[in-house]
């Protein structure tokens, strides 16, 4: 069973998240031959505080 882990920093809703699972979930199908039921995702929310980015904390990295 593949598992699919994707790290974001907070804030986005659950209606967005459902639609990622629905288009991830068909392209591995399609590409992958790997049923929906078959394939796990995972949300990681990661405070901006506890991400690295560019030599710096995210949290102080400003924003493009």
């Amino acid at each position: 069973m593949p598992v699919v882990h994707i790290y974001l920093f907070p804030g986005r809703s659950t209606q967005i998240k459902n639609e990622l699972v629905k288009r991830i979930s068909k392209d591995f199908e399609e590409v992958a031959n790997i049923k929906p039921e078959s394939l796990n995702i995972l949300f990681h929310d990661v405070e901006k505080h506890d991400w690295g980015i560019r030599g710096a904390l995210a949290s102080e990295v400003p924003a493009k």
